[in-house]
């Protein structure tokens, strides 16, 4: 683990991979210490904020490298199955043509992994979900970006998937939608957490237009 300042009140983790990185966020998280602000994880880093009227960089360093030793609590998430419409994603055929596989075969090989929740950014509750099947890698983001993405819409890049929870522009490649809430700002509402685990289902066009846009709720 390597540590460097972000900052003046927050210390960036760089971890040896993801697992190590959400061991070590849930155990800072779970340590409760009054003076930690926020345990931000991205793959394999993670961002602690503190409050610099209580402590100082070189405090929370050696409480850092305590924890990354300390027992490893378990970093198992949520999980949820996410209904997706891969008729409705304007991108799917061009991913399916550049990887050689027909549409049936993009959608076949999206919902047979159950992806984890990395990280959490670039928009409110926006969930950078990985990793893609060998497959479906590899794609490059759109030449030119939409300008706006509707919510919902399940895009890849890279070895990377992910859903768009509000309207935004976005250059990722579109091969569906899902008709879920999963992220509602006036009611503090954020579907997804980092360590979560995703599997998108497929449903027709007539089943999307049919289902009731609420809120995501887990499995187990």
């Amino acid at each position: 683990m390597r540590l460097t300042p972000l900052g003046d009140q927050a210390v960036l983790a760089y971890c040896d991979d993801e697992a190590a990185a959400a061991r070590l966020a849930l155990s800072a998280r779970n340590d409760q210490q009054d003076w930690l602000v926020d345990v931000v994880p991205a793959y394999a880093s993670v961002a602690f904020f503190f409050d610099g009227t209580k402590t100082r960089y070189r405090d929370v360093v050696p409480w850092l490298e305590r924890s990354s030793t300390a027992p490893s609590p378990s970093v198992a998430g949520r999980s949820f199955v996410i209904p997706c419409c891969y008729e409705l994603g304007p991108d799917l055929q061009l991913v399916a043509e550049a990887r050689n596989l027909t549409t049936a075969e993009v959608i076949r090989l999206h919902t047979s992994i159950e992806y984890t929740v990395f990280a959490i950014g670039f928009c409110p509750g926006f969930p950078y979900l990985g990793y893609l099947p060998a497959e479906l890698s590899d794609m490059p983001r759109l030449p030119s970006p939409r300008l706006r993405v509707e919510p919902g819409s399940v895009g890849l890049t890279g070895r990377q998937t992910g859903i768009y929870p509000l309207p935004r522009p976005g250059g990722w490649n579109l091969i569906g939608r899902t008709p879920l809430t999963l992220v509602d700002l006036n009611q503090g509402y954020f579907a997804l957490s980092p360590g979560d685990r995703v599997q998108f289902q497929p449903i027709s066009a007539k089943e999307f237009e049919a289902t009731f846009a609420g809120p995501l709720t887990a499995n187990r």
